[in-house]
């Protein structure tokens, strides 16, 4: 069914959600890890910031607004380390990025998992005040995908034993389970707050895209994204029908080195074809995305976000040559269920990717200029 005004999100013109953090709150968040300031204080600076970065989000044209992930570390971390059942680790190494690797922090499973009073339902909040600031603007909340805690409790991407789920679950399907319970839980709760958009960042499904990635870790891809399906599915059951859950799948994005590579073809039909979502945020912004062939396999009712504008690197792409790449994707999927965005967030992680708030923005100016462009 197509669309033509978008009252929720995806928007034409989107941006996946974290922000570069300003130095005030690195500053901050420095003295904190440090005994320096307490929480009341960290916290506070947090809501500075982060009322800053709505307004300026806001002014820049867009409408769904988020708070930059400013509270957070890592983009997934710290919402594992939310849930019950969940547990901070820090391990002998961290991810192997091209290029680079991550700081050593991670998540392990210390009992059963369960969603109660969720801290980042009391973030939502704050951030669900400035709806009122100008007409159509819309709060989102993104998180992990339940896929990519499983992943993290099977250590696929590390190639090593799987955490001692085991300890508690008599069966992986009972962990799925209970995964999809904590977070239809958390879900609840931020409708209950007000909630009506919410984004699943996935990084699951492109390694098993990446051939050498399959490779190297000895990945059985059919079987690891039927239990990605299932466990994304699961937490997606019985969803309001006003609360629109989408999700965006990433090759990674830390400090601006990437993950993986591969199209999405050899998962199209696993997450793109059956995952129970409203719409699709992916990553098109360089020879690593492959074709949009993937697309087809996409419901036709469904929007699909097409991340052309890179967030990685500060070089602004030619309007023209981003214009045709939409005009490419409309010849395999409807051109009034298409939106554009950046391919990844500015900010996974606290560090942020190597560009400047100026040319943060000067990226999120072009998104807007872009679907003007097309759209009108």
């Amino acid at each position: 069914m197509a669309y033509t005004i978008a009252v929720n999100a995806p928007f034409r013109a989107d941006v996946v959600g974290s922000f570069l953090r300003p130095d005030k709150l690195k500053n901050a968040r420095n003295l904190h890890r440090q005994g320096l300031l307490d929480d009341a204080g960290l916290k506070q600076v947090e809501d500075e910031c982060i009322s800053d970065l709505v307004l300026q989000q806001i002014k820049h044209g867009l409408r769904g607004i988020t708070d930059g992930e400013f509270r957070r570390s890592f983009w997934h971390q710290d919402f594992f380390w939310g849930l019950g059942g969940i547990e901070k680790v820090t391990g002998a190494s961290g991810y192997k990025f091209a290029g680079i690797e991550t700081r050593n922090e991670t998540s392990g499973i210390r009992g059963k998992i369960t969603g109660n009073n969720h801290p980042f339902v009391e973030h939502f909040k704050f951030v669900k005040q400035f709806e009122s600031a100008g007409y159509g603007l819309v709060a989102r909340q993104t998180l992990p995908a339940p896929s990519q805690l499983l992943s993290t409790l099977l250590n696929v991407r590390k190639n090593e034993e799987p955490c001692h789920y085991q300890d508690f679950y008599a069966s992986l399907d009972d962990l799925i389970t209970d995964l999809g319970a904590a977070y239809r839980q958390v879900f609840t709760d931020l409708y209950a707050a007000g909630c009506r958009s919410i984004q699943m960042d996935d990084c699951t499904w492109p390694v098993l895209c990446d051939q050498d990635k399959v490779a190297s870790l000895g990945l059985n891809v059919d079987e690891l994204a039927e239990r990605y399906l299932q466990a994304n599915n699961e937490a997606l059951k019985d969803k309001p029908e006003d609360l629109v859950i989408c999700t965006h799948i990433c090759r990674g994005n830390y400090r601006s080195h990437f993950f993986s590579s591969g199209s999405y073809d050899r998962v199209a039909g696993y997450v793109l074809a059956h995952e129970n979502v409203d719409g699709f945020y992916l990553e098109y912004d360089d020879e690593r995305s492959g074709s949009f062939e993937a697309l087809k396999a996409v419901p036709q009712d469904k929007r699909v976000v097409l991340g052309i504008v890179t967030s990685k690197r500060p070089e602004l792409e030619d309007l023209k040559a981003l214009e045709a790449r939409v005009r490419e994707a409309a010849k395999v999927f409807p051109l009034d269920n298409l939106c554009v965005s950046t391919q990844c967030g500015f900010a996974s992680t606290e560090e942020g990717n190597e560009l400047t708030e100026k040319e943060q923005w000067a990226k999120v100016d072009l998104v807007i200029d872009i679907a003007h462009r097309i759209w009108g």
